[in-house]
């Protein structure tokens, strides 16, 4: 092998090993049934409709689906929640499963917002805010990546970077996978109800 051929092998062979972790690394972290539990999520206590508390223990029994947002998002969180909305039609209004949307701006989004806010999809999505410090834990809980990023203008408005996973936990509250909704509703639905 020539002596340019040997330079090039070396750096080809790393890049293909990256790859390799790389691939490997999502398919550990996104592949349902893979970890239960897994270190993601767990106990948090935030104020949902109605001033009502609400907690991971208020859905022992049922699968629920877990999405990060706010309510200033414009575009990601209304598409997630809308696609939300149509898996769950697809499932069957008879099923007993919850989808939460966990807001990652509490300074904006209270409880009576963000709950009127998810009140233009399904009714059985959730709405959850709090005090910062709650908000962070449950934040650090579910290993989301949420940062305030300033108004480009330097004015007083801003928006979030954030988590566009949708979590789905089992009728323990652990952890099974992030669940995928790019794909039809009747097949995600399908999938859904593995979990009933």
């Amino acid at each position: 092998m020539s002596s340019p051929a040997r330079r090039l092998a070396l750096p080809i062979i790393v890049f293909i090993i990256g790859v390799a972790t790389l691939i490997g690394a999502a398919f550990l972290a996104f592949s349902p049934q893979q970890h239960a539990g897994g270190g993601i999520g767990g106990p948090f206590r935030l104020e949902g409709p109605n001033g009502r508390m609400v907690q991971p223990a208020d859905f022992a029994g049922q699968p629920f689906l877990v999405f990060f947002g706010y309510t200033h998002c414009p575009d990601v969180c209304p598409t997630a929640l809308f696609e939300m909305s149509e898996v769950l039609r697809a499932l069957g209004e008879d099923k007993k499963i919850s989808a939460l949307f966990i807001t990652v701006d509490p300074e904006r989004d209270t409880a009576k917002i963000i709950n009127d806010y998810v009140s233009s999809f399904d009714k059985r999505i959730i709405g959850l805010s709090g005090p910062r410090p709650d908000i962070d834990a449950v934040i650090k809980a579910f290993r989301v990546y949420a940062r305030k990023v300033p108004d480009e203008k330097g004015g007083p408005d801003y928006a979030m970077d954030h988590t566009a996973i949708v979590y789905l936990m089992d009728k323990q509250g652990r952890f099974v996978g992030a669940f995928n909704m790019s794909r039809p509703p009747a097949e995600a639905a399908k999938d859904l109800a593995k979990y009933l």
